[in-house]
């Protein structure tokens, strides 16, 4: 027959997809007689291309590898990059396609084959490679490995996306993560390096100090809104209305994964939500102070000559502040995991830390959030002065009894 109006799936022997409805053709010749057949999903169609023979279509369970009726984690990967990257960030595809290499040892499977034994051999296999001298001694970046945690979240998305899709559903209803608790557990290889990720209120300002005027206000500007520094470097002058002392937070620029320069200006934060900030004194400030460069037919707060801000530049000039004000903390992230503690300490609660920060998850809220070294130190000198307060008060007791003469003694001593 005609093949116009359909493409070849790839991997997939017989197998055509109708450009048009999206529908799946099998083909099939038995006994030297061609059969064919339409289905909804790839997966159905497979079923029956394996399984016609010529006169119904009856298929055995299997319990090996290669015998199953499932789509095979490659071919799920593949549908999805088609269907759900075009949703996603840049830097996140990039992200998301480099945690998958280690898990191409496994896409040859049906993905009900792919058991909570399959992964735990995986998980094994790969920190017996990642602990060997080999690779420790491979140089910096890989031999950094700490865990097996990206890439056992990596399969854990994309088998929410297979169970969630439309593409899948039928053959995607019965089957249950394999990935357990255990696996990250298993996937430990060394400790993760200690960094501080919450700059105190002190050391920020001190790291204010030592940045450029451009960079200064950037900081500044990502610290009081609690921001990310792709959303920071996208605010629009059109979201700004200085009247009503308020801001949308409602772009971000994207950045180049390798060379880190201005990719392009994303209409949405990452979580797709616009999120409004209030113009306190301070961010009134910096906006004036900015309106000065603002250019006609350029609606970026943050430029150079016009340019949208490249990521590596902003890099380079918050390493060299954070090198020479000796602060303990590296990277950009650091301002928002900081707003996000003091928003936390002086507002009591995570509804504080979600009202600065847009979170919807309150468990992303806490780990912002959460109690550091820092707050160890301040708890700990609090609970010490308490007891060394009360030290002292039972010295002083026991020093007042040791002076008192008993009545028996004071009577023993008058009759001798």
């Amino acid at each position: 027959m005609s093949k116009k109006g359909y493409k070849k799936v790839n991997n997939a022997t017989g197998i055509y997809k109708q450009e048009n409805s999206g529908k799946y053709l099998a083909m099939k010749k038995v006994s030297g007689k061609q059969f064919q057949k339409s289905f909804d999903t790839i997966f159905e169609a497979k079923q029956w291309r394996k399984y016609f023979d010529g006169i119904s279509f009856n298929h055995p369970s299997g319990d090996s590898d290669t015998e199953s009726n499932y789509s095979t984690l490659k071919e799920v990967w593949e549908v999805m990059q088609v269907h759900h990257f075009p949703t996603l960030a840049t830097s996140t595809k990039a992200i998301w396609r480099r945690r998958y290499k280690l898990l191409k040892t496994l896409e040859h499977l049906p993905m009900d084959k792919i058991t909570p034994s399959k992964i735990t051999s995986w998980v094994n296999k790969n920190v017996e490679y990642f602990k060997t001298d080999e690779y420790q001694g491979s140089g910096r970046g890989r031999a950094g490995r700490c865990n097996l945690n990206n890439e056992l979240n990596m399969f854990v998305t994309i088998f929410n996306w297979y169970k969630q899709s439309e593409q899948f559903e039928k053959e995607a209803l019965l089957l249950t993560c394999p990935v357990k608790t255990k696996h990250r557990k298993l996937g430990f290889i060394k400790p993760v390096p200690d960094k501080k990720k919450q700059i105190d209120l002190q050391s920020a300002l001190l790291f204010f100090d030592y940045l450029p005027p451009l960079y200064r206000e950037l900081a500044q500007m990502q610290f009081y809104c609690a921001g990310r520094i792709g959303e920071i470097c996208g605010i629009q002058w059109s979201n700004i209305d200085m009247q009503n002392r308020r801001m949308l937070i409602k772009h971000s620029s994207i950045f180049h994964p390798v060379n880190k320069t201005f990719l392009e200006l994303k209409p949405f934060p990452k979580n797709k939500e616009s999120r409004p900030v209030f113009i306190t004194d301070e961010i009134m400030d910096i906006l004036k102070r900015r309106e000065v460069f603002r250019i006609d037919g350029n609606d970026f707060v943050f430029h150079v000559e016009g340019a949208p801000l490249n990521y590596g530049t902003i890099q380079l000039n918050y390493r060299e502040a954070q090198r020479k004000s000796k602060v303990p903390y590296s990277g950009t992230h650091i301002l928002r995991h900081g707003m996000a503690k003091l928003a936390r300490q002086i507002g009591g609660g995570l509804d504080a830390v979600i009202a600065m920060t847009g979170h919807k998850d309150l468990k992303l809220a806490d780990h912002y959030s959460k109690c550091n070294e820092d707050d160890q130190r301040h708890f700990s000198e609090k609970i010490m002065e308490h007891i060394r307060n009360n030290t002292r008060k039972d010295e002083v007791d026991q020093a007042s009894f040791s002076n008192v003469v008993s009545l028996n003694s004071f009577k023993k001593a008058n009759n001798s």
